[in-house]
């Protein structure tokens, strides 16, 4: 039988590789945009773990309104990136900081 016990070793392993996904991965910003949202993923997950477990519905309303704020952050992030391509050409993170003001 699963328990809370498998899930919550789950949220810890999505956690844990979307730090790391940030940590290593210095280049490229749509991965770490991908790791932000497995980071995001892993405590929807545990929300929805302990929300069943404890019989209460809040942690699975909490993990509705942490999908919605998920979704909007990947579509302007996305939008960002798509409009910083077109302008210079690439989307390393050292081009990045040519935005500062």
């Amino acid at each position: 039988m699963i328990g809370l016990e498998h899930y919550l070793m789950l949220a810890g392993a999505l956690f844990v590789i979307g730090v790391f996904g940030i940590f290593l991965n210095r280049k490229n910003v749509i991965v770490i945009l991908m790791s932000i949202e497995l980071m995001l993923l892993s405590v929807n997950i545990n929300l929805v773990a302990f929300s069943a477990a404890l019989g209460d519905m809040v942690g699975q309303v909490f993990a509705l309104f942490i999908m919605t704020v998920a979704a909007a952050e990947a579509a302007i992030g996305l939008a960002i990136l798509v409009c910083f391509f077109r302008t210079r050409g690439s989307i390393e993170v050292e081009d990045i900081n040519v935005m500062k003001g």
